[in-house]
């Protein structure tokens, strides 16, 4: 599988947090997935390390550096991706996601033929194929 992993994933992975759910864990280490990182990950970790460094300490390129020594493969953000974020489709009776970031990944997910894997409780309520909750 094609596997596009949201931000906690990847760090619960980098700095193997037992927060880091089971399933999660299982697809990151199996050998025939493809994984991706999102430079919006990547982004999002610079912006919330140099907002709040005392609380949030992972600096972006610690990020890069694991996804680089364990062969997940960047994915940069393209116009397509963009286009793609307005089509998302979201229950109107689910709860408010103001996640950016989340967004734009569902919709690179979406258009590159990626699951999402995610442990965000707000994403769920997409009604998206390309979504994986673990």
């Amino acid at each position: 599988m094609r596997l596009l992993l949201d931000t906690h994933i990847l760090i619960w992975a980098l700095m193997e947090d037992p927060l880091l759910p089971a399933q999660a864990a299982m697809l990151i280490n199996e050998d025939s997935n493809e994984l991706f990182c999102s430079t919006i990950s990547v982004w999002e970790t610079a912006i919330k390390n140099a907002k709040r460094p005392d609380n949030f300490k992972m600096p972006y390129e610690r990020l890069i550096h694991y996804c680089t020594e364990n062969g997940i493969r960047e994915l940069p953000l393209c116009f397509r991706h963009i286009d793609m974020y307005n089509t998302l489709s979201r229950s109107e009776k689910a709860p408010v996601h103001n996640d950016p970031f989340d967004r734009i990944m569902i919709a690179q997910a979406k258009t590159d033929n990626l699951f999402f894997v995610t442990h965000d409780s707000l994403i769920k309520y997409y009604d998206e194929p390309c979504i994986l909750f673990v």
